[in-house]
């Protein structure tokens, strides 16, 4: 019996002293792999907010596939309420919202949403990066209606349905709606057609002065910018989108979208944001 014993009593020892060695070397693995995470880069350092402003015949709605892809990047996002009366006006309202958020900002714009990020920015050392989605890059001096109608291809104004209205000081006014039998075609032909009705049914209208209104400043001529330019746009036509883009020295990525390309290509619109983000931080 004792022969017997003795050799497991052995293996015994041995099987503990190997299970001892290798939970130390588990442990020590463990260790270090904790330290080489918290010693590299994080994917939860601190990222820039991502400031979504939209334009005419649109809300906040409408950015809601790519904020959903932002936020599972875990990019902190605001869909500003852009009033849609004037882009010196409206960029106060988009300022005061940048003002109230801690640290950096890339600011989103599409289509008449350029215009008024490329005020609300001028001289903000908070917003890093501008992003122009189908949008207008003015320079001083010129209008959203003067850009539009710089090269053939824009069908919206036969679309537009007018309303007029008072302003509080009693001077006659006029908001600008598309008709929504026509919405569909004009604004997002590349959107399934029951949520391009829903789009429509719930657009908001833009001040026929907003887009006769000269921009002032223009914030792409001292910050990056990168520009989706949209080839099947009936609202800006391609020509006058590539024109301000290269103007704006913008990085471009162009997709065979309609003007609602945010909610055809949220995937792709998004990419460009995250783009703009990283390659700010980098700097």
């Amino acid at each position: 019996m004792v022969d017997i014993r003795r050799p497991r009593t052995r293996r015994a020892a041995r099987a503990i002293t190997a299970t001892t060695a290798a939970v130390a070397a588990g442990s020590l693995a463990v260790a270090c792999t904790a330290s080489t995470t918290h010693a590299g880069p994080s994917e939860d350092a601190p990222k820039p907010t991502i400031v979504l402003v939209h334009g005419a015949f649109a809300d906040g709605s409408s950015w809601n596939d790519v904020i959903d892809k932002l936020g599972k990047d875990r990019y902190p996002v605001v869909a500003a309420a852009n009033p849609l009366r004037g882009p010196a006006a409206d960029a106060t309202t988009v300022r005061g919202l940048i003002s109230h958020i801690n640290g950096p900002v890339i600011l989103v714009g599409h289509s008449y949403g350029g215009s008024v990020i490329s005020t609300a920015a001028a001289g903000s050392d908070q917003v890093k990066a501008l992003v122009y989605v189908a949008a207008f890059l003015p320079a001083p001096g010129e209008t959203a209606l003067e850009l539009t109608g710089k090269f053939p291809g824009s069908t919206l104004p036969a679309t537009l349905d007018p309303v007029a209205y008072t302003n509080t000081d009693g001077s006659p006014g006029t908001d600008l709606y598309i008709q929504q039998g026509k919405f569909h075609d004009q604004f997002a032909a590349d959107v399934p057609a029951d949520r391009a009705a829903l789009a429509a049914a719930a657009q908001r209208p833009i001040a026929q002065a907003a887009l006769e209104e000269k921009a002032t400043v223009a914030a792409w001529t001292d910050k990056p910018s990168w520009d989706v330019v949209t080839t099947q746009d009936f609202n800006i036509p391609v020509a006058a989108q590539r024109f301000m883009a290269e103007r704006a020295h913008a990085q471009v990525t162009e997709v065979a979208a309609s003007h609602s390309v945010a909610v055809s290509h949220p995937d792709l619109v998004a990419d460009v944001i995250e783009q703009a983000a990283r390659n700010t931080a980098a700097h």
